[in-house]
């Protein structure tokens, strides 16, 4: 029986396809981040400003 899956390391081209990352996945969480950390600020500055 055959396997209907295909293998990239069976080819150079499609193993190099298949193990290369985008390069812009890192930087798409840039903006997550700092948002996360600007809404960090402005809670911990809320609860400062409220404890007072």
């Amino acid at each position: 029986m055959s396997d209907n899956s295909v293998d990239p390391s069976g080819n150079t081209e499609a193993f190099r396809a298949f193990t290369r990352e985008p390069q812009d996945a890192a930087s798409s969480r840039t903006p997550y981040v700092i948002g996360g950390v600007v809404a960090a600020v402005v809670v911990i500055a809320l609860i400062a400003w409220l404890a007072l």
